[in-house]
C-alpha cells in the first residue's frame, strides 16, 4: 500500500490545538466523537508515567456541540494508590467546558489460574485494504451486517448482527503517532451507530460512551462486534465488543438520547445538550 501523509484531525496552534475540518463527525460541522475521545484520551495518557498502569476503563461525556475551533484539552491525577490511579480530562473552547472523561488505570499482574466463561464473538474476516488511502474519509471503515441487503443500502440498516473493521489512517494530532490506547478510545465512539441503527435508520445520537479494555490493542486495526441494544422513551444503550487481529481486548458502551433530524450531509443535525 502506497503511504500517504493525511491531512490530520487538529493541528497545533498556540497553546491549543485547531481541528481541521476533517474531523467533523456524521452530525453536521462539528468534532466527530472519535475525535474528542482521541483528544481526551491523549491527555489522559499523558497522566500515566508508570508502564505497568493500565487504563482499564474510560468514559468520555460530550457535553455540548465542538466547534471547529481552537480548544484546549487538559488532564489531571485525582488519586493514585498502589494498584490503581484515577484521571480526569477536560477539553474546553473559549473558556466553557465541551466534553469531559475519566480513566481508571490498574497495575497489571500475573493473570489469575482457571477458565473463565464468555459470549463467544465470531468477527467476520478483515477487510482488503485499497492501493492507497486519501482525504474522502476520516477513517477507514468496513461496516458489516446483513449479505442481502440491495446495493448501496447501510450494512447496519436491519434487524440482525452488525460489525465493524475500523482502522485509523491519519494523525489525530499533526506529526505525532497514534498510540494503541488512543486508536481503542478513538475506535469505541463507533459502538453507538453500530447498535444503534434500526431498520429506519440511526435515531439516537450518543451522549456518552465507555471504553472498558482489559488489553492494548496489537496492531493498526479494531473490530467491532454488537452485543445489545436496549431502548425505552427516547433514550438508548448500546454495547460492543471490541477486538483486534489476535481476539477480544475489551467492551464498547454507549449511552444515546432520540434525535431525528440526523443527516449524513450534515446540514441538520441536534445537540445531544
Amino acid at each position: 500500500m502506497t503511504a500517504r501523509r493525511l491531512t490530520p484531525f487538529v493541528v497545533p496552534q498556540g497553546d491549543g490545538l485547531m481541528p481541521n475540518t476533517v474531523a467533523h463527525g456524521g452530525w453536521g460541522p462539528t468534532l466527530g466523537g472519535q475525535v474528542v475521545g482521541g483528544l481526551l484520551a491523549r491527555a489522559v495518557e499523558r497522566q500515566i508515567d508508570d508502564r505497568e498502569l493500565h487504563p482499564a476503563r474510560f468514559t468520555v461525556e460530550i457535553l455540548r456541540r465542538v466547534a471547529t475551533e481552537p480548544l484546549q484539552v487538559s488532564a489531571t491525577v485525582t488519586r493514585s494508590g498502589r494498584r490503581m490511579r484515577s484521571i480526569d480530562a477536560a477539553m474546553t473552547q473559549d473558556g466553557e467546558l465541551v466534553a469531559r472523561a475519566t480513566a481508571l488505570c490498574l497495575r497489571r499482574s500475573p493473570q489469575p489460574d482457571g477458565q473463565f466463561w464468555s459470549t463467544p464473538i465470531d468477527m467476520p474476516p478483515m477487510p482488503d485494504e485499497p492501493a492507497e488511502f486519501d482525504d474522502s474519509a476520516p477513517m477507514f471503515i468496513s461496516a458489516l451486517g446483513a449479505d442481502s441487503l440491495a446495493d448501496g443500502a447501510i450494512p447496519w440498516q436491519y434487524d440482525g448482527p452488525r460489525y465493524a473493521w475500523l482502522r485509523e489512517v491519519r494523525d489525530l494530532v499533526d506529526g505525532e503517532e497514534l498510540t494503541p490506547f488512543i486508536r481503542a478510545a478513538m475506535a469505541v465512539d463507533v459502538t453507538s451507530s453500530l447498535t444503534n441503527f434500526g431498520t429506519t435508520g440511526l435515531a439516537f445520537i450518543n451522549a456518552d460512551y465507555t471504553l472498558a479494555l482489559s488489553r492494548l490493542p496489537r496492531g493498526p486495526y479494531i473490530g467491532l462486534a454488537a452485543l445489545t441494544h436496549y431502548s425505552a422513551d427516547g433514550v438508548a444503550t448500546g454495547s460492543a465488543t471490541l477486538c483486534d487481529a489476535h481476539g477480544p481486548i475489551g467492551t464498547g458502551l454507549s449511552v444515546a438520547i432520540a434525535n431525528y433530524s440526523f443527516n449524513p450531509n450534515g446540514k441538520k443535525a441536534a445537540s445531544p445538550a
